[in-house]
């Protein structure tokens, strides 16, 4: 592909989208080219601070008018489906920020619009550009810990609105129509993400949570989603009223070997094995060049027309879609739910 890979945005009322666009800032090899949304402030904003000069209040416009061969999509999960079908339509790339839709009908949506035309669809995980928990997945599929039985991701922080969110990203997070969820799709989405990667489709899921702290939320503020596999297990803990850090952790990836486990967070990682006998602290080696964030995978894989990473695939996320699908079905209805019941195999 000769020149830049312009790109278009699509919804700025997901914060994450800031960082995203820095990161774009840095790659020569592509350039955001056009931004809609129906908030002017954040149309403003955009133009502003980033000089995207042409901006739109309605995504139809954007489609039509602006030459682009990707999207970024940074609307309310809700949003991720209708956005990825008009644009893989078009024969535009997609990427969106995890999780992959409020629902797993939106995304098995999203998976057929892109295998119909052949467009590349991306979920971006933050953790998916943490050095610390790459290198853990390496060294379990290495065998450094023996036979990974269980799987815990645990993701918590004081609040959306606590920490300093803007009200346009919060506002539909406590929303269960635009999110799915409250905490559980917001957080839990990261551990079904994780366990998909490491340990398959599970055969079963149970799930609990409820508004025990934010008493204004019409959602669940924290929540746990519990994955049954044949020989390992997965758990997914969320909350949005954790104070304080340390213990427990707020971002945190365990790992359980019949060998040894492996405990990281963003960049160092602690492991002990059988033959050691004793914890080490380790610091992860760097990213490889491609791999070093979402916008640089995103754009590497189009020019060069290569598959993404397994655990940002359509696929795998449709999957991480129907975990969570299960877990909300096992809250409102008060069991366990297998997978196959929704259609999913592992």
């Amino acid at each position: 592909m000769a020149g830049k890979v312009r790109v278009g945005v699509i919804g700025l009322v997901h914060d994450h989208v800031w960082e995203i666009l820095e990161q774009f800032r840095g790659l020569p090899n592509a350039e955001v080219t056009s931004a809609a949304d129906v908030n002017e402030p954040l149309l403003s904003k955009v133009r502003e601070e980033y000089g995207v000069e042409r901006t739109y209040r309605r995504y139809d416009d954007l489609l039509e008018k602006e030459d682009i061969e990707a999207v970024l999509v940074y609307t309310e999960n809700s949003r991720h489906a209708d956005v990825t079908e008009a644009a893989a339509e078009r024969g535009i790339h997609v990427m969106v920020e995890k999780p992959m839709a409020a629902n797993l009908e939106q995304a098995q949506r999203m998976l057929d619009a892109a295998r119909r035309y052949g467009t590349k669809l991306m979920i971006n995980y933050p953790t998916a550009w943490f050095p610390a928990m790459r290198h853990a997945y390496v060294l379990a599929e290495e065998g450094r810990i023996g036979r990974v039985y269980m799987v815990r991701y645990r993701a918590a922080h004081e609040g959306p609105k606590e920490i300093g969110c803007s009200p346009y990203f919060y506002e539909w997070l406590y929303n269960a129509e635009l999110n799915g969820a409250g905490a559980f799709m917001d957080y839990c989405c990261y551990g079904a993400n994780m366990c998909r990667w490491i340990l398959g489709v599970p055969e079963k899921a149970t799930a609990m949570g409820g508004t025990y702290v934010r008493d204004y939320l019409t959602v669940e503020d924290n929540a746990i989603l519990l994955m049954g596999y044949k020989r390992a297990m997965g758990v997914a803990e969320a909350s949005w009223s954790q104070i304080g850090e340390g213990l427990p952790p707020r971002y945190t990836l365990i790992l359980n070997g019949s060998e040894g486990v492996i405990a990281a967070g963003k960049d160092t990682f602690k492991i002990y094995t059988a033959d050691s006998e004793d914890w080490r602290t380790l610091e992860a080696p760097p990213l490889e060049e491609g791999k070093r964030n979402g916008p640089e995978h995103f754009v590497t894989c189009i020019v060069e027309d290569q598959p993404f990473d397994s655990l940002l695939s359509p696929l795998y996320n449709r999957d991480a879609q129907a975990i969570l699908e299960a877990g909300l079905i096992s809250m409102r209805e008060d069991r366990t739910v297998h997978l196959s019941e929704l259609g999913i195999e592992g």
